[in-house]
This record gives C-alpha cells, structure tokens and sequence, in this order.
C-alpha cells in the first residue's frame, strides 16, 4: 500500500471542488466597491453584481428551480447574461445561452431537447421568441429583459414577469450553493450546426474553473484589466470570459450589438485593454471608414479565433494600434485550447513571415493536457513537416462531458481516448499546429486535395477585397473545382478576371478559382461565415 495515501484522505478543509462561482465572491471581498460590469450609463460594483446574482438565484429557487433544472437565455451581451453565468448555476441548476440569431424552429427545438424550466429573453427577440414558444407542449417561465438602451420600437413584451421586478422577488441574504462535485453541469452550449439539429455541449464546473485560469495565463492578461464583449456572451459562454475577467478583478464593459464606430469610442471612454473577436470582425475594424476610426492611445490586446484569418490581418491590425493573438478551440472544448505562443526569436524575421507565423493555430493552451495531429484512419500522428494532413485531436479536463442526450454522438467524438475535433491540420517541426480546413471544406478536385483556407489567404491579400469564402462547386470534369465569394473594399474596384490573375503568382493551376462571385457573405452572429449557404450558391451557378 502506498504510505503517502495512509491517514492522508480528502477531507472538507482540503479538499473543495472547483467552481468559477467562487471568482465573483472573491472579486467582492477585494474591491467591494471598484466598478465591474458596465452597460452604457449603467454601472455596477462588485459588491451590487454579486449581490444581484445571488439575489436571482434566490428567486429562481423560489419557483422551484433546483439543480439539474435548465435555464435558458436568450438575449444579447448586456448585464443580464453575464449576471445568467453565475446566478443560474448558484442554485444547482445548468445555464443554457441560446444564439439570438437563430430561427424559430431551433430556439423550440433546444427549450424542448434542454428541457428548459425558465427562459430569460430580450424583448426584441419577440418574434421569434412567440413563435418557438407557440409549439411548445411544455412551456417554460418567461422573464423579459427590457433594455431600455435598446431602439424601444422594436421592443414587445413576451412573458408575465420583468427580469429587475423578477429579482426584486429575491432574498438579499441567499447563501449560494456550491457544487457537489466539479463534475457537475453547469452549462450546456448547443453547436451551430448546419445540417439537422444542433448537439448540446455539457461543461462541468471544473472544466470552466481551469479554462478561466488557462486563458488568463495564456494571454498575460494583468490583475484590474478593461475588457470589452464583443464576442457574443451565447457563444462557448463567450469564450469562458465572464468567469475570467472576475478573477482578474477586471471591468466587464458590454457591447450590445457589432458596431465598430462604438467600439472605438468604448476603448477611448473606457480605457478598454482586451477584447476577443472573430477574424470578421477584425476584418470590419480593418476596413472601417476614418470617420469611425479613433487612434488609439495605447496598444489593445485583441484574441481572434473561428475560421482561421488571412495573414495581411494581423498587418493591418497592427497599423491600427492592436496586439493580435491567435488562438482555436471548439464549443465541445469550453473555448481556446491552441494559441500562437511567441518566441523572440521571430521578431527578427520580416514582416510578411511574421504575420503567416501569426496566422498557425500554434501550442496547446495551459490547462489543456493534449492537442495532437493523428490520422484518423490508424490514430497515428502525422510527421513534423508542415505538409502532411491529419486531424487535430484533444485530450484532458477541458473537454466537454459529451452531448446532452446522445451517447452515440458522445462515444464516435471520444473514439480510441481522443476528441474528434474535424479540423485538418498539419504540424511543423517546432510543434506547431496549422489548420488547413475542416474536413467538410476540403475540395477534392481530380483527386487533389485542396485546403480552401489556402486560397482565401491568397485572395485576402489584393487590396480590393475585404472578406472571401471559397467553397467547392460541382465540376463534370473534375467533381469539384474552387469557387470564391468575396465582399469587395468600400471605394476600391476588381472584377474575376483580375482576381483570377492575382492567384495565379502563387497558386498551383488546379487550386485557382474557376469562379469569383461577388456579394455579401452570409454570416453567424459570431461573425463565421456560412459556407453550407455558400455551398447551395455554388451548386445554383452555371
């Protein structure tokens, strides 16, 4: 018997399960009054949000909410959702935050499949909102948010009951309650899913405890920081943030909808230090007019992750005054588990290598045990080259405890001790990680396998185009050949022609578009673009 597990047990004084829960109480007992969660003229100090939350929590209790119960929310980044990541799981019960972009039928489809008790949701998501709830054999509790910043004539009310006179209902002295077990639920995030219904991703609370401290190490993130939200607070439970920025005691500034005029003067007015935000959005502060633009005083941090961006983004990004860092992750892994970690030594190579170094999905994240590239057909890892294709694979305690209600989906995504993430990938000989495409992107063109982010990186660089998407389209000849959609630079004009020219300085022949369309790329609300829309175009096309 090993002597060092004699007399030496667990107990109560050593041994606590983790929580992010406990991040906000900390943040009060330090800085009582120091100003945290800011929305327009709203402001609150630790002391109130943490006073609000529990106070919600008590109210949920009060009609009946208790653990393993699901609450919904549904509604955009302001106060309410950030006070949702703490208040729901407070009481036992599992947070669901539901994208405010999505149709009627999902948003039914997830209130059944979660059996959501409550759903918390702004009033000018109505419609949608009426319409889910119409088919609902079991309806939840519904608590309105008014916003009164919002444009009140798009605003009507849904259910029976107001989220500040809900809380008022609350007891002031409401002891919150702590996890059993760190293996317990405390959120569940449906996948975007673009074919048949979205999967619902379960985190446990030791999950999002250790990619809250993961983020914050990964990213040099100062104690007291100023932190903006403008990706969505619905999405992989923003990226983990609203339970990272309190354990900085850092100010959470709220952005309600993409406006990069209101950005620029969020930074300005708020000394903003951090924000996340997909490649897209880059690309929008990037090509933002100069009447929306504000120079900045000092550098902003930005993290970006989604689709994998063109490297000229990080040039123009730079010019601008921001920092950039590249990172990825999935919504089954809680958020980030690769980022480009920087090594001096490359900042004595030229600009161009620079940024394409910038644009590699890079090391596996603090916190995260293991992100591998293996062949999926013998679970082998791939050579160190840069060249040969496999699939990332994750391992460790930021990987979801599955699929809510699918054991299948559970057990073909955790085959052979690994998560299947999707993602093609290779791994160059320092060990770092650079996605080439999901494996639905790839085009397989006379037999040729081509990376569609390679040809989107290629495109990004001709001044006139802002964003560009290339799917495959069907070909008789070759089964499928590239096709490009791409949203041109306000005032700057192209056409296919000489697009086609430009790709041909670097592209191999069979990996040049045989066709460029312009448009407007349609896009989530988390700024990714929709390539199974694209896909349907590219079918339509002569």
């Amino acid at each position: 018997m090993n002597k060092y597990n004699q007399n030496l047990d667990k107990n109560p004084s050593n041994y606590v399960p983790l929580t992010p829960l406990s991040f906000l109480e900390r943040a009060k007992d330090i800085y009582p009054n120091y100003e945290a969660l800011v929305y327009e003229t709203k402001s609150f100090t630790w002391t109130e949000v943490f006073n609000r939350c529990t106070k919600f929590a008590s109210a949920l209790e009060k009609i009946g909410i208790v653990e393993g119960d699901t609450v919904s929310v549904m509604t955009f980044n302001t106060p309410e959702i950030f006070e949702a990541h703490y208040s729901v799981p407070m009481t036992g019960a599992v947070l669901n935050t539901i994208n405010s972009r999505l149709d009627a039928k999902t948003v039914a489809y997830i209130l059944e499949h979660s059996e959501a008790k409550v759903l918390i949701i702004d009033r000018q998501l109505h419609a949608v909102a009426e319409k889910a709830l119409s088919t609902l054999k079991d309806k939840p509790i519904v608590i309105d948010v008014q916003d009164d910043f919002a444009d009140q004539s798009l605003l009507k009310k849904i259910g029976d009951r107001e989220y500040e006179e809900f809380l008022s209902t609350g007891d002031e002295n409401y002891i919150w309650k702590k996890p059993k077990d760190e293996w317990q639920a405390i959120s569940l995030s449906y996948t975007s899913g673009t074919t048949g219904n979205p999967k619902g991703v379960v985190y446990h609370h030791r999950g999002s405890y250790l990619m809250s401290t993961g983020s914050a190490v990964a990213w040099n993130m100062p104690n007291r920081l100023n932190f903006l939200t403008v990706v969505p607070m619905f999405h992989c439970n923003g990226w983990g943030y609203p339970w990272t920025i309190p354990m900085l005691n850092g100010k959470t500034v709220c952005l309600r909808a993409i406006d990069i005029k209101k950005i620029f003067e969020l930074i300005e007015k708020h000394d903003i230090t951090h924000f996340g935000g997909a490649p897209i959005v880059l690309n929008m502060i990037t090509g933002a007019s100069q009447n929306d633009i504000k120079e900045l005083k000092k550098k902003v941090y930005v993290l970006t992750a989604g689709a994998p961006p063109p490297s000229i983004i990080f040039k123009k990004m730079k010019a601008l005054g921001f920092e950039v860092m590249h990172v990825y992750g999935l919504t089954e892994t809680y958020g980030h588990v690769l980022q480009c970690a920087w090594n001096d030594e490359w900042n004595s190579f030229e600009e161009d290598k620079v940024n394409e170094i910038k644009a590699r999905q890079g090391v596996r994240f603090p916190n995260t045990e293991g992100v591998v590239v293996l062949d999926p057909e013998n679970m082998n890892p791939v050579p160190m080259d840069g060249e040969t294709i496999g699939e990332i694979m994750i391992k460790g305690n930021v990987v979801m405890k599955g699929y809510f209600k699918d054991k299948e989906a559970t057990e073909k995504a955790m085959k052979d001790g690994w998560f299947h993430s999707g993602d093609l990938a290779v791994i160059y000989p320092d060990g770092y990680i650079k996605v080439k495409d999901r494996s639905k992107d790839i085009i397989i063109s006379g037999g040729e396998n081509i990376s569609s982010i390679e040809i989107e990186n290629t495109l990004s660089k001709h001044p006139a185009v802002s964003i560009v998407a290339v799917v495959a389209k069907p070909d008789e000849k070759w089964g499928e050949v590239p096709c490009a959609f791409i949203e041109k630079v306000a005032d700057k004009e192209t056409n296919e022609k000489e697009l086609i020219n430009f790709c041909r300085e670097t592209l191999a022949g069979f990996k040049i578009p045989k066709r460029i369309e312009f448009c407007e790329l349609p896009k989530t609300s988390t700024g990714k673009i929709q390539k199974f829309e694209l896909r349907k175009k590219a079918k339509e096309l002569s």
